[in-house]
């Protein structure tokens, strides 16, 4: 929710500092890469040394960002601002990720989908509450979802003090259950984990694409207002978070293949469309769309889990930090061609990068190596 307000609060940034697409792409481009860069170097950390404590600074360095934000006199300082907000989140991911798969009883699907249905809904309010209090009261009044930041840390001090008392009897637990699945070569592990990869590159750069730039796509096609822009918004991130809670518990009883198949791969008809749909068609593919593609990263990083067993801190620093970054990047470099050309041109492109599913096809069945080894 914290972090969903930056782009929610763009058609403020953008009157208030007289920014350009571009300018506003940084801004993404920003928070998405010192939220990326750190986590893979901070999951390998943990995976080695944990630090349940790591969960409220996390949150911290957000609380501080949210304040600068709230009162940055210039552009440089919105940068800065975004980029504490960043670095919290690179922080948090790692050791969050696996306090979650440690809970999970072995439902490692459905533990990832709950952890992250939360941000998305987090993230699905964000542009709510947005329209309701920032829009009105002005940029000061970020301020305000500090509040939300210091229950946060109080929080994920309990859940940090949980964890360093049962984190390592519940880390012997899940490696006995790792150790189940099929072991693979180096090479068709790295094979594996590039597809992956690149599944993850499809997938959150047409997501940044609706995130960042569907309210500008809105009001530039429909002439819509800012707030009602950001109601549309809010109804695809609220399937967004609807979505990432399918994907998990499905993965886990038919395999995170099929999911990730279904979940890349099947919105291509409904993303070659949108860009020329009325109003009423645009807001029902955007929920299909939200729906379909959101079941993918959950199933992505458990499938990367298992593939690389007693390496969760660096696989979830790893995948959410690309993420995170291919996000980031993607909303430059969209920014950049929107001012170039139009958004609408923006998305008749980004329509075509859900046939990079395809690659589903060349993953290992890692579910069904497990069930014949049990067999």
């Amino acid at each position: 929710m914290l972090q969903s307000v930056i782009p929610a609060v763009y058609p403020i940034l953008k009157s208030s500092y007289r920014l350009d697409f571009r300018q506003i792409g940084l801004i993404t481009l920003t928070v998405q890469l010192t939220a990326s860069l750190l986590q893979p170097f901070v999951g390998i950390y943990t995976d080695h040394r944990p630090t349940p404590y790591s969960l409220p600074v996390g949150m911290g360095f957000t609380l501080a960002g949210l304040l600068l934000l709230s009162s940055a006199p210039t552009y440089g300082m919105v940068l800065l601002a975004v980029a504490l907000v960043g670095v919290g989140s690179s922080v948090f991911h790692p050791e969050s990720s696996r306090v979650a798969r440690l809970a999970s009883g072995g439902q490692h699907g459905l533990a990832q989908s709950l952890f992250q249905v939360g941000g998305n809904a987090g993230s699905s309010l964000g542009p709510l509450l947005a329209a309701l209090v920032v829009l009105p009261g002005g940029q000061r009044t970020i301020a305000w979802f500090s509040a939300a930041a210091l229950v946060a840390i109080i929080v994920l001090t309990r859940i940090g003090s949980w964890y360093k008392v049962h984190g390592a009897v519940r880390a012997k637990a899940s490696a006995v259950l790792d150790s189940r699945h099929p072991k693979l070569s180096r090479r068709r592990t790295a094979l594996a984990l590039a597809i992956l990869i690149a599944l993850v590159f499809s997938k959150y750069f047409y997501l940044v694409s609706l995130t960042s730039y569907y309210t500008f796509f809105l009001m530039s096609r429909f002439h819509l207002s800012v707030r009602s822009a950001q109601i549309h918004l809010f109804i695809f991130l609220g399937a967004v978070a609807a979505g990432t809670f399918i994907g998990g518990p499905v993965g886990d009883r038919i395999g995170r293949k099929y999911v990730i198949w279904c979940s890349i791969l099947g919105i291509l008809p409904f993303t070659l469309v949108l860009p020329s749909a009325n109003l009423f068609w645009t807001t029902v593919l955007s929920i299909v769309i939200g729906l379909v593609l959101a079941s993918a990263f959950s199933a992505i990083l458990v499938y990367a889990q298992d593939l690389v067993p007693g390496r969760i801190g660096t696989i979830s620093g790893l995948f959410f930090g690309l993420a995170f970054g291919m996000a980031g990047v993607g909303a430059a470099l969209l920014g950049s061609l929107a001012d170039a050309t139009s958004i609408s041109f923006v998305y008749r492109v980004c329509s075509f990068l859900p046939i990079i599913g395809l690659l589903t096809a060349f993953l290992p069945n890692l579910e069904s190596g497990y069930k014949r080894s049990r067999a």
